[in-house]
């Protein structure tokens, strides 16, 4: 399943605010990914792993999609951007394209999806679901 939701304000005053991302949970591995215009990443899923995206900056469209027994399902259109935050579930196929000049996404992962084991988890589409 693929979730989209809003950050809530924890705490607001003069300084400005805090939002937390995460509370209880365990994470594995955190990363920074910048996009350029109509640039598109993704087209992949995770048979293990639990990707979070938090937009951080800029505006994006993410399609996903449920696989099941190697085949398809429905895909899925969203419209995010800055403080959004996106969760896609094992064996749900995800692609983002940035809609603005520019944008920069926070990865957030449970599971091997990280680093030099990045690609021990991804399993490419042979048929984009976002260009």
């Amino acid at each position: 399943m693929t979730k989209i939701k809003k950050l809530k304000i924890n705490h607001k005053d003069s300084r400005g605010q805090i939002m937390d991302i995460f509370e209880k949970e365990k994470i594995n591995h955190c990363t920074i990914v910048t996009f350029n215009k109509k640039s598109t990443r993704g087209n992949h899923y995770h048979k293990k792993s639990h990707q979070y995206e938090l937009i951080f900056d800029g505006s994006f469209t993410v399609k996903t999609m449920k696989i099941k027994n190697n085949k398809s399902k429905k895909i899925n259109t969203y419209k995010v951007k800055k403080n959004d935050f996106v969760e896609h579930k094992p064996y749900f196929a995800h692609a983002l394209k940035c809609t603005s000049k520019k944008g920069t996404l926070i990865v957030f992962s449970k599971g091997l999806r990280g680093g030099k084991d990045y690609e021990k988890d991804t399993f490419r589409l042979l048929t984009p679901i976002l260009k």
